[in-house]
């Protein structure tokens, strides 16, 4: 509560205090209306006195105007400023979010990261919006009115706020039990959003396994769940405010009864009977908008509980001491006894050391699951050695900021991602502001010009989501393309050339040989025919390099290398 004050009320105080301040006027304006009554009965009607009766319409007339001017001034200046700190919110969660480790995207479902960025910050429009304002202000407004009532009379006002007092009581007990129910809302929305965002995915998945059917059953689970959750705090909120209607109605109809007696016998007028009415709504008006808002804020806070456990999450160039920038990167890589762990107590990756030298290119081979991948990624820096060391230029990796790292460093993956829109925004991806000369280098080197040639629009043709209107091979050119813009120092080609034709595996065989000239290089490859130019090559076995060696030494001597080059070569 008092890091919520601090970062998002706080800040905003002179928003809040400008409503705060528009909220009083236009309640007190609002209480002229029951005092007019009461003149008008028992002062302006019995004397016919229609100077003041002229005057009195003059004064509602006025006070009107001021609440009609207050209220619309007030949505304005703070519903507003909430909807600009939603915006402000979501760009903060996003920015976070963005930088967190790797290993955390592998944990989450991306529509869930949705969810927490687009509906979690939702609530904060209740805290610095009109709902805030409206609190205090209601507050204000009961006070002022029990202070008139007690004026007017004292027994009466006693009776009534014995029922407001259990209201009360009730609420604070029942909004207890709601956060919680409000947090696991937050939760389940994330995950229905996170498997649909999946299922509209791998549609052609679903849609192969004819699993249709299965993924309706999943999504309906969920909506299920989150019906649940809502028809809990739908409960626990309508039984507060059906608590408030019976006991704010067991006051009325005492007001009723003792009024009407007090009237009987001369201790109060008329007007005082209406007027101490009139105020009562006043006063009751607010506690019952008080629930509501109640509600409101237990929806806001159990969301900003969820952003801030986002918020909380260490950076991932917080890890290490990373406070050295390389502004020129020769590509000299060595590690030294690095071991990695996915799940504790279980390596995938154990007391490894190479020396990669700057320029060469080491390939990686082994079977499926030994940990190639896994060693590519520490490459990258996308993973952290659990223990050893890995030295970029004789610099420790972890000592590195990551931007400057990464700004030498080029990626093409296996499953390579295209993000919708046209050839020409993918390739420029990692330099939007590069030279229509650099891109038609990078688009003849890679031999993308093969198949954009054909198309009607060329480097102008949309690709669509995850780029499915080309095949795999037209995919891998196009991210060989962006890679050769980006002019890294260091390059990771995992499983570049599977799952390709000969003729696509050929085009990209010199694609890659050009992308690999002067740069050092990790090449993962399935197709051992791929790897024999490589300066070195590794063979990884269950996180261990068993072998290492050139092409021709390692097929020379006859061990796990020779036995799955020649297994692939009989295939």
């Amino acid at each position: 509560m008092a890091h919520v004050f601090k970062t998002i009320i706080w800040p905003r105080k002179n928003q809040l205090f400008l409503g705060l301040f528009l909220i009083i006027i236009s309640r007190l304006a609002g209480l002229v209306l029951p005092g007019a009554s009461k003149i008008l009965i028992d002062d302006v009607i019995p004397s016919n006195d229609l100077n003041m009766l002229q005057w009195l319409v003059v004064g509602v007339v006025v006070a009107i105007t001021i609440q009609s001017v207050t209220s619309y001034a007030l949505t304005q200046i703070l519903s507003v400023e909430a909807q600009h700190l939603i915006a402000k919110l979501r760009s903060k969660v996003q920015r976070h979010i963005i930088q967190l480790p790797i290993r955390f995207f592998d944990n989450t479902k991306t529509g869930e990261l949705v969810s927490r960025i687009m509906t979690d910050v939702e609530g904060v429009r209740n805290l610095v919006g009109t709902g805030f304002a409206q609190m205090i202000g209601g507050i204000l407004t009961a006070v002022i009115s029990l202070a008139l009532l007690i004026y007017i009379s004292p027994l009466m006002t006693l009776y009534v706020l014995v029922p407001v007092i259990i209201f009360g009581i009730i609420s604070l007990k029942a909004f207890r039990k709601i956060r919680p129910i409000f947090r696991e809302r937050g939760k389940i929305n994330a995950e229905v959003t996170g498997r649909l965002t999946e299922t509209m995915g791998g549609i052609r998945v679903i849609k192969g396994f004819n699993a249709e059917q299965q993924e309706i059953k999943t999504f309906e689970d969920g909506v299920e769940r989150l019906f649940l959750n809502v028809k809990a705090s739908l409960t626990a909120t309508s039984f507060v405010t059906s608590a408030a209607t019976f006991l704010l109605g067991l006051a009325s109809a005492g007001i009723m009864g003792i009024g009407g007696y007090m009237i009987m016998d001369g201790q109060m007028t008329f007007g005082d009977f209406l007027a101490f009415t009139l105020y009562l709504g006043f006063m009751i008006a607010p506690i019952v908008q008080m629930s509501n808002i109640g509600s409101q804020f237990t929806e806001a806070f159990a969301g900003l509980d969820r952003t801030e456990e986002i918020m909380n999450m260490p950076l991932e160039h917080t890890s290490g001491n990373r406070t050295k920038s390389l502004q020129t990167i020769r590509g000299d890589i060595r590690f030294e006894q690095v071991s990695y762990a996915y799940e504790e107590g279980k390596e995938v990756v154990k007391g490894v050391s190479f020396h990669a030298p700057a320029g060469s290119i080491t390939a990686l081979v082994g079977t499926s699951g030994s940990g190639k991948t896994t060693i590519a990624g520490l490459a990258a820096s996308f993973l952290n050695p659990d223990s050893g060391h890995i030295w970029v230029d004789g610099v420790d990796i972890q000592e590195i900021k990551l931007e400057s790292y990464r700004s030498q460093l080029g990626v093409v993956l296996q499953d390579d991602f295209l993000f919708e829109g046209t050839i020409r925004e993918n390739i420029l991806f990692p330099r939007p502001n590069a030279s229509e000369e650099s891109l038609m280098q990078a688009v003849k080197a890679a031999h993308v010009q093969e198949f954009t040639d054909r198309f009607e629009l060329g480097l102008e043709t949309v690709i669509g989501e995850r780029g499915v209107k080309l095949s795999g091979g037209q995919r891998q050119r196009i991210a060989i393309a962006r890679a050769i813009l980006a002019d890294p120092k260091i390059l990771v080609l995992d499983e570049a050339t599977s799952n390709l034709d000969t003729e696509s595996e050929s085009l990209i065989q010199e694609s890659l040989k050009e992308l690999m000239k002067g740069r050092t290089t990790f090449v993962i490859a399935h197709r051992l025919s791929t790897i024999r130019q490589s300066d070195q090559i590794l063979v990884i076995e269950q996180g261990h390099i068993v072998e290492s060696g050139k092409h021709d030494e390692l097929i020379a001597k006859q061990g796990r290398y020779y036995q799955l080059y020649t297994y692939q070569s009989r295939i």
